[in-house]
């Protein structure tokens, strides 16, 4: 049986990634790229999350494009409404989430 090396408990019951998601502070934000396409940004990620992860359930549940750059997610369109209810469902805190 493996022993998590952060909080010592079995690899099964380790509840590091749920705690490391109810401490970031998340920022949503829109920028205006060429051609006047709108972007979402989503930012604020720190190291104990698999950013990769995310963008691909939000990419799926939004129907868009996006990618991840400098730990940041980009997701093609203007979605802030639709991010905030998105990212509670995954597991995120509401009251860390700003626009």
């Amino acid at each position: 049986m493996n022993i998590c090396p952060k909080c010592g408990l079995p690899e099964q019951a380790c509840v590091c990634a749920d705690i490391a998601k109810e401490e970031q502070k998340i920022r949503i934000g829109t920028v205006k790229r060429k051609f006047g396409k709108i972007t979402t940004v989503v930012e604020g990620f720190d190291s104990g999350i698999d950013i990769k992860e995310i963008a691909k359930k939000l990419k799926n549940e939004l129907a868009c494009g996006g990618t991840v750059k400098n730990n940041s997610i980009e997701l093609q369109g203007d979605h802030t409404k639709k991010i905030r209810p998105a990212l509670v469902k995954y597991g995120f805190r509401d009251e860390q989430i700003t626009e």
